[in-house]
């Protein structure tokens, strides 16, 4: 394994991320994309940048262009590895698909930036969608993939997200036990054929080195916790994180929550972002977008009759 505790180790895992999703997820033609860097009126800083796929409309101010909702995405990276370009397949496809713009935040990664900058940033990236672009949060569905699945539950569950909660929640083979042991129990019956636990655990461990576990924004209390948004979870049927896509959706459903749970048979860790290796990405990603449109409405037809 090339070591994510070098400097050089990272780099080229960067590197080879990079080029992977670029060769088999590059990003749709026609796409438009607007970076952001802010910052909040408490200083929190907020990068990102907004997605808009193809004939999906834009205007001068995102305000405007979110009048109709928007999408909030947190990509994966194991804490350490990807950023908002490496998954902007995923991004311009989820916007072309939805006619929605998608706002993706480059939350700062480990080994730089430790627990809980990640998650802090993503904090900041809701906060800002609401409260400055002036997004209601009914009108927006947080999506995710992997560690940013992970990062994504935790926002959710923070008391003033679940006061007024999203839409709705999308989940890609999202990351959900940090001890990996649901991971490692899988392995041991049905090994992963892109990649080990064991590696996982070390490239992960970047981020919450020295903190324990048990820390509640890194062992999510989704069962204990209030019910989540509706949630749509698909994971592959052959990688390691299908047992935690499974704990997940048990949890939620414990909570009171509503969560429609898929494994796609044979499909690897978020094949959705590499629709040349596979085709089955492109019926994935027409099942998300009907399940945001049918969210949103929901969310819709409810503020009509508390209006």
């Amino acid at each position: 394994m090339i070591p994510p505790e070098r400097a050089w180790g990272l780099w080229l895992s960067r590197r080879i991320i990079a080029r992977i999703m670029g060769t088999f997820g590059p990003s749709l033609a026609g796409t438009r994309v607007e970076s952001v860097d802010t910052k909040l009126p408490d200083a929190r800083r907020v990068k990102g940048e907004w997605v808009y796929g193809p004939r999906t409309p834009t205007s001068e101010t995102p305000r405007s262009s979110t009048s109709e909702g928007a999408i909030y995405y947190v990509h994966g990276s194991g804490y350490a590895v990807c950023s908002p370009k490496t998954h902007r397949r995923l991004t311009s496809w989820l916007s072309a698909l939805t006619g929605l713009p998608v706002f993706c935040i480059d939350y700062r990664l480990a080994p730089r930036h430790r627990f809980p900058t990640a998650a802090d940033d993503v904090r900041a990236g809701w906060d800002w969608l609401v409260d400055t672009c002036g997004v209601p949060p009914k009108q927006i569905v947080i999506a995710g993939d992997s560690a940013g699945g992970h990062l994504s539950v935790d926002l959710v569950l923070q008391p003033e997200v679940t006061a007024h909660h999203p839409a709705a929640l999308v989940l890609f083979s999202p990351l959900y036990d940090l001890t990996f042991e649901l991971a490692l129990a899988r392995e041991r019956i049905h090994p992963d054929p892109a990649t080990r636990a064991a590696n996982a655990v070390r490239l992960v461990g970047l981020y919450h080195s020295g903190v324990d576990l048990t820390h509640r924004r890194l062992t999510l209390d989704v069962a204990g916790g209030p019910p989540l948004p509706p949630t749509l979870i698909q994971a592959g049927g052959a990688e390691m994180l299908q047992e935690d896509a499974r704990q997940l959706a048990a949890d939620i459903r414990n909570a009171g929550g509503r969560c429609e749970l898929q494994i796609w048979p044979h499909q690897v860790h978020v094949f959705q972002a590499l629709p040349r290796m596979t085709p089955e990405a492109a019926k994935a990603m027409a099942y998300v977008a009907r399940f945001i449109a049918h969210a949103l409405q929901d969310a819709r037809a409810v503020t009509e009759e508390v209006h």
